[in-house]
């Protein structure tokens, strides 16, 4: 049986349609047509109310790139994308772009009580309502539901698809209004913590060697809304299913620094009390180490940081992770001593992915140890995730214990993340979707390389 879908909103960019990386992008094909949705979803509420909308893909100018071994993407080049929640078309606001105080004012603005505003948000985001158009409002005054349908959109995703992991992972597509796809992933824990992991832009400019998404290069920013309605999203569709979801990360696609606009007034959104209201300690923004916005983000934000750090040596980090040749590992662990030296029990998260024959050396993890000090702080040893073209290899679960010993033998509090939904992609590292232009290879340093033909 198959299921209509219905557009859920959409969303008008007014800063640019796209950002354009040189040599970085590929052309990303609408998605005409329906959809048939996965078993679990055919009773569920929306299963009546969601079409599959035919969009126009976006065109764009690739440059060439002579040489991979120079290339640095140039933050500059890409302008944080605001996502007005205003439609150029016919005024229309994106409900979920907007912050509390700035929902208040609109409808104070069309004679509403700012009550009426308190109503509306706990209708989108509490008591597991997660309103998707007028007709779930409600309780609220119809004249004010009258209004909202005439001047607002609820939404700026569309399903895409579900994909089921063996694990019990979920990996839920989205396509945005312009065509694009992006991936957000939810993971059940049997411990009862289950974690939702956002999206923030479409691709990504930071070209880790290791990193799937990185292979897509930048397509654009999310805008706040486009990030918000995956965890809202993930709640409406899946909490069923896999409990209560407890946890965000922002450790999908893309650099969540690279988008700091939208990703800290999306995070400020998720731990709104009257609103979705997790934990700020349960919302964790990671980046690759992009240091002018990480001291923003020890200013503005209380939620949590990680940091992947996945090399020990410049050499080795500016291979695999092009932007240390900007802020090097000792401007980022420096930024970091500061910056957390006023910050009560706040610990940031260490993530390296361990990578065989490359970061993964008993020197390293003693490295590793010297690097951090000072710095309040957990480790994350990460298992690699293999993915079509990538140069790398696991490293043992063996040698990642013994690694793991002698980091808890120099004082470091470890944890170790394991691969989940690696068989549907949704695994660490794993996301996107990868065109005919891809980003370019880095040069492999003459001592890896023979550790990198072990995985050809």
């Amino acid at each position: 049986m198959s299921t209509t879908m219905r557009r859920l909103g959409i969303i008008t960019l007014t800063n640019s349609a796209a950002v354009v990386t040189p040599s970085l992008l590929s052309s990303t094909a609408a998605f005409p047509g329906t959809l048939t949705l996965p078993s679990p979803l055919r009773n569920h509420r929306l299963s009546n109310s969601i079409r599959f909308h035919k969009s126009k893909s976006l065109s764009f100018s690739c440059f060439s790139s002579s040489s991979s071994a120079a290339y640095l993407p140039s933050l500059e080049e890409y302008p944080s994308t605001k996502g007005s929640v205003v439609r150029d078309d016919n005024q229309k606001v994106v409900l979920k772009g907007m912050t509390y105080a700035t929902l208040q004012e609109w409808v104070q603005s069309h004679g509403f009580r700012p009550g009426q505003a308190l109503m509306l948000w706990k209708r989108l985001y509490k008591d597991n309502i997660w309103a998707n158009d007028v007709d779930e409002l409600e309780g609220l005054n119809k004249d004010l539901k009258r209004m909202i349908s005439e001047h607002a959109e609820f939404g700026a995703l569309t399903l895409k698809d579900i994909r089921s992991a063996s694990d019990g992972t979920r990996k839920i597509l989205f396509t945005l209004d312009d065509g694009l796809v992006i991936e957000t992933v939810v993971i059940p824990c049997d411990r009862g913590r289950t974690t939702v992991c956002v999206s923030s832009q479409v691709g990504c400019a930071m070209n880790c060697q290791f990193c799937y998404t990185g292979r897509m290069g930048l397509k654009r920013n999310l805008t706040t809304a486009e990030i918000v309605e995956q965890a809202v999203y993930a709640r409406r569709l899946l909490s069923h299913e896999v409990g209560s979801i407890t946890n965000v990360v922002f450790m999908g696609m893309g650099e969540p620094f690279h988008n700091i606009d939208n990703v800290i007034k999306a995070a400020n959104i998720m731990v709104d009390e009257n609103g979705l209201h997790f934990s700020p300690r349960k919302v964790t923004v990671s980046t690759s180490g992009l240091v002018p916005q990480l001291k923003r983000f020890l200013r503005e934000s209380n939620c949590a940081l990680a940091v992947s750090l996945n090399a020990t040596t410049d050499e080795v980090r500016n291979w695999i992770m092009p932007i240390n040749r900007k802020y090097k590992l000792s401007l980022l662990l420096e930024t970091l001593r500061e910056g957390l030296s006023s910050r009560h029990k706040y610990k940031v998260l260490f993530e390296y992915v361990m990578l065989a024959g490359v970061n993964d050396s008993m020197d390293d993890a003693r490295r590793l140890v010297e690097l951090v000090q000072g710095i309040p702080c957990k480790i994350n040893l990460i298992q690699f995730n293999p993915h079509s073209g990538s140069q790398f290899i696991q490293t043992e679960e063996d040698k990642m214990i013994k690694f793991r010993n002698v980091l808890a033998e120099g004082g470091c509090t470890v944890l170790m993340r394991f691969s989940r939904g690696n068989d549907q992609m949704a695994a660490c590292g794993q996301l996107g979707m990868i065109g005919a232009v891809q980003a370019p290879v880095m040069r492999v340093p003459e001592q890896f390389r023979t550790a990198l033909k072990a995985s050809v």
